[in-house]
């Protein structure tokens, strides 16, 4: 997995690990000299035996008697190791989460009791937060709501605010929040919770956008545009305030780049007409099909 923001941790077992170089193992654990090994030359005075020692007769030793092998016991109790009881289960390396199977012919999907990770996909203003918030809290299995831009603010000293134009600090400050989504996503994945993320994918950015997400995340991503119409999305916009707020021009232009979704093959809803609850339903019936027949992304 490559990602353009940071540097990868470093390996466990690198330069600079473990013993130090030019140290042998003798160093670390001293004991008695070899037998064989090389005493001198000239042999020292013989000790006295000790009190009560009495020499070994003259003559061949006796074979030791025979004894037979005692079989090894059980470990010692601290040997084992204790079974995790916080009920965290590790996260394993890679993109966890696996193509959704088709269910049997025999029963239609059901995307409410279903372990899911979801993409939503939509310009500024489009309610990509509001329906994932409200998609989330009206499941049947945990699920859990991963923001892009909730992420992105965790930076407080520093922070790129998009509003004082595009540039280099402010693409990687994003960059670094959708890796730390992937990374939150494959967590609670890993651990049977469901989750949606909500982000402004770019078509001509595939990339950045859909490639970064399906490295992050794994490639049973669910991806789903929320595309309404620009003057319901200006419309709420324009209810917004602080960061989030952006000029009706921007707006307009991330608008018309996200119509390049048509004909992409990816399911889209125009919710111009929805509210949030109506869009939630239309968004489990087209995860129904996805799960059913996945889209080629």
């Amino acid at each position: 997995m490559q990602h353009a923001v940071g540097s990868p941790l470093p390996p466990p077992h690198g330069p600079g690990h473990g013993p130090a170089a030019g140290w042998s193992q003798a160093a670390h654990h001293p004991g008695p000299p070899h037998p064989g090994a090389h005493q001198g030359s000239v042999p020292g005075p013989e000790a006295p035996p000790a009190p009560g020692y009495a020499p070994a007769p003259a003559g061949p030793v006796p074979p030791a008697p025979h004894h037979a092998p005692v079989p090894p016991g059980p470990p010692h109790p601290q040997a084992a190791h204790a079974p995790d009881t916080t009920g965290h289960v590790p996260l394993p390396p890679g993109g966890p989460v696996a193509m959704p199977s088709a269910p049997p012919a025999t029963a239609a999907p059901d995307p409410t009791g279903t372990t899911l990770a979801v993409l939503l996909i939509g310009p500024a203003g489009a309610g990509k937060t509001s329906v994932a918030k409200y998609w989330a809290d009206h499941r049947r299995v945990p699920t859990a709501h991963i923001s892009l831009d909730d992420v992105r603010e965790w930076v407080r000293s520093g922070f790129a605010d998009p509003r004082s134009g595009w540039n280099d600090h402010s693409e990687a400050q994003y960059r670094l929040a959708r890796r730390t989504c992937g990374f939150a996503a494959r967590n609670f994945l890993a651990n049977g919770i469901s989750c949606i993320l909500d982000d402004a994918v770019f078509p001509d950015r595939p990339v950045v956008g859909l490639g970064g997400w399906k490295r992050h995340v794994g490639p049973g991503l669910l991806p789903v545009v929320l595309l309404p119409g620009l003057e319901i999305v200006l419309e709420r916009n324009a209810e917004r305030s602080g960061n989030r707020r952006l000029a009706d021009e921007e707006v307009a232009q991330i608008h018309g780049r996200m119509a390049g979704w048509y004909g992409s093959g990816l399911p889209i809803i125009d919710n111009s007409q929805l509210d949030v609850d109506q869009t939630a339903r239309v968004l489990d019936e087209v995860l129904a099909r996805s799960i059913a027949s996945p889209p080629n992304w």
